[in-house]
């Protein structure tokens, strides 16, 4: 470890902004102290890669909706406390409604399964991790002709999030800290736009200290040689192809569209629909749910804490209104929010 930091001090001759992309890295970070080791010209910035901070609270919404309809609505856990425009989905469980909590989408097949009378909604949620798992799941549920199954759209790809970041000019972007677990599915080339149109090096980096530092000595070996490349650390993980069989097995059921992204807006070729051969397990468009746009909270910055502009204790809400038991913004909420690292390690 001392050995990569000295490697790191060498290399850190003026400043340099890095953006971890993935929440996951940014918890990483806070909980192993990363920052406190690193020379002081190192400016680590936390990212958009958190799926439950960038859902909108429309989803929230149209899920309370459905809920409330007597439906039985399914989700991952961190999805609870995400506030929408007027409640939470903890809060209408607390309140009556059949609401689950699930930790893989398959397991809402066995809900429907066994509750035929009933309709069952899953709150689709993820980026390129995870939607290939939903996309299996929708497909295994045609097979067995399940009809009182549905998922909720919210899927985000990450490619589409960093191309705006890195056009808004807003904060300067010498390098980023690309996630392991989505290039373990889409591999390197998709984001060759970084390094090809931006000019900006990044490395695909592992979650343990010591991929995460050892991350930073490649970006500042790419930046002394002036030769930006998306380059994998994370070997172990990460194939620059990818993994085809999920990536196939995602666009099978799922293709591109605009899609808004929370505190930021519509970003386009971002999200993901249903193909017409499964959109009759759209949720939307069964129980004909329009989604309505809803502002955040006046004050709140999670908009420009997901986009690296602003720190969280910039944030009049931080630490005092919103917290992870009250959370105002969903960056406090996920345990890959920004907010909720600030707040749990106090940096």
């Amino acid at each position: 470890m001392n050995d990569i930091i000295s490697k790191i001090k060498s290399l850190a001759i003026k400043k340099t902004n890095i953006m971890e992309v993935c929440g996951t890295h940014t918890m990483a970070i806070a909980s192993s102290g990363i920052k406190s080791l690193l020379p002081k010209n190192i400016n680590l910035i936390s990212g958009p890669g958190c799926p439950v901070c960038v859902t909108p609270a429309g989803i929230i919404d149209s899920a309370i909706e459905l809920a409330k309809n007597k439906y039985i609505v399914a989700t991952f856990g961190d999805m609870l406390k995400v506030p929408g425009s007027i409640s939470s989905l903890e809060k209408e469980k607390s309140s009556g409604c059949d609401i689950r909590i699930l930790y893989s989408a398959g397991d809402s097949i066995k809900i429907a399964k066994n509750n035929p009378k009933k309709e069952v909604v899953f709150v689709g949620v993820g980026f390129e991790t995870t939607s290939p798992t939903i996309a299996a799941t929708v497909k295994f549920a045609d097979k067995e002709k399940i009809k009182n199954f549905s998922v909720i759209p919210a899927f985000k790809l990450i490619p589409p999030a960093l191309k705006i970041i890195l056009e808004q000019k807003k904060i300067k972007i010498d390098a980023l800290i690309l996630p392991g677990h989505v290039s373990a599915i889409i591999g390197a080339r998709p984001y060759g736009f970084i390094s090809n149109k931006f000019k900006t090096p990044a490395v695909i980096t592992g979650f343990e200290p010591s991929d995460i530092l050892e991350g930073i000595f490649l970006i500042l070996k790419q930046i002394k040689s002036n030769k930006p490349e998306i380059e994998i650390q994370y070997k172990r993980a990460v194939k620059p192809q990818g993994n085809p069989f999920a990536v196939k097995l995602l666009y099978s059921v799922f293709e591109e569209t605009d899609s808004q992204w929370r505190g930021i807006g519509i970003i386009k070729n971002s999200g993901l629909k249903f193909t017409k051969k499964y959109e009759n397990y759209d949720a939307l468009k069964k129980f004909k749910i329009k989604l309505k746009y809803i502002k955040e909270p006046a004050g709140c910055l999670c908009g420009k804490v997901l986009t690296g502009i602003a720190k969280p204790q910039q944030c009049g809400y931080f630490g005092k209104n919103c917290t992870p038991l009250n959370p105002i913004g969903p960056c406090m909420v996920s345990s890959e929010g920004t907010c909720a690292a600030y707040y749990k390690y106090g940096f």
